[in-house]
């Protein structure tokens, strides 16, 4: 199989990099200095085990690579808010011997929330979910890093309408050999709304810091409930805070030291956008259909759709004026 990384960012170009270390094809899609750097440079991918530079296919979209192929698989790991547009460029390239990659091509959707699944399925015929747990940094074109040990990440994957079959089995044997646990998950989406309450924080962190603060973790605690709340309402299931250790205790430890996460990296890099939508969003979105108030979601989701709108620098807000915030939208609420 080759391996498509559509948004060769902190994720994408981890695992890239990973899989092309372990044997595997890989081609990166990436646009602008990022590309460039790829291009020119190379990939400059840090791990626990040391840096390695990667010269390796670089495309910006389907017509450099022309058609493509039957053994493709498309890795998405763009931000949720450039899914659509993604999915639409690669969904229509041609393959091989007849046929469009949406018709045709797995597509695996390897972000944070749980909305990009539901894009795809509008458009894929294939459509595998990944529970991405792969602390990783992007903030220079050209040069990721992600640090953990001894395994770079866990990755769960599986049929993003439940189940599994045998190529999932195949992409986490790749996967597993390129130094991340790849967990079949026939309920792969119990994953990924587990994962989606944890980063309900990454607005927090993008907003006030990513320094720990009690504060911040009362926003944080504050932020879940609602969002159990809203899950409980709409009878989504969700694994357990036990489940998720028990699957990454060992695996992946992360080296001492504060690091911004995915939102917080969007606000240094300044990309303009931010994925508050697909993760507070989320649970606004559940809130209302279901009859539950999520003020405090709704408030992260606002504030940090203003700093990237407005070019803010990350930790530019102090975490009593967000938490003041949210009490007044909970007073009105």
């Amino acid at each position: 199989m080759r391996y498509i990384i559509i948004g060769a960012g902190a994720i994408g170009a981890t695992i890239g990099g990973r899989l092309a270390e372990s044997g595997a094809e890989v081609v990166l899609v990436a646009r602008g200095a990022h590309a460039e750097a790829l291009r020119t440079d190379g990939l400059r991918l840090t791990t626990a085990d040391g840096t390695r530079v990667h010269r390796l296919p670089v495309a910006a979209g389907p017509p450099e690579l022309g058609e493509l192929r039957p053994d493709d698989v498309l890795l998405l790991t763009v931000k949720t808010q450039d899914a659509i547009a993604a999915l639409d460029a690669w969904g229509d390239a041609e393959v091989a011997g007849g046929g469009t990659a949406a018709q045709r091509l797995p597509v695996l959707c390897a972000q944070n929330g749980v909305e990009s699944e539901r894009l795809a399925l509008r458009r894929f015929a294939r459509v595998y979910g990944v529970c991405v747990w792969l602390p990783a940094t992007f903030l220079e074109p050209g040069v990721v890093s992600a640090l953990c040990a001894p395994l770079t990440g866990v990755l769960h994957l599986g049929l993003a309408a439940g189940g599994a079959d045998a190529r999932a089995g195949r992409i986490a044997a790749d996967l597993e050999k390129s130094g991340f646990a790849a967990p079949v998950a026939p309920d792969v989406m119990r994953w990924k709304y587990a994962k989606l309450l944890g980063n309900l924080g990454n607005a927090v962190q993008a907003t006030t810091g990513p320094q720990p603060h009690p504060a911040k973790a009362a926003l944080l605690l504050r932020a879940q409930r609602e969002g159990r709340a809203v899950l409980g309402a709409a009878g989504i299931a969700y694994v357990s805070d036990e489940e998720q250790a028990a699957a990454r205790d060992g695996k992946v430890e992360q080296p001492p030291g504060v690091r911004g996460g995915s939102s917080w990296q969007s606000l240094r890099r300044g990309t303009g956008s931010i994925e508050a939508d697909y993760l507070n969003g989320e649970i606004s979105l559940l809130g209302r259909l279901h009859g539950v108030p999520t003020p405090v979601n709704d408030t992260l989701r606002h504030a940090a759709n203003i700093f990237a709108r407005e070019g803010l620098p990350p930790g530019a807000m102090s975490v009593e004026d967000l938490t003041a915030l949210a009490d007044e939208a909970a007073a009105r609420a």
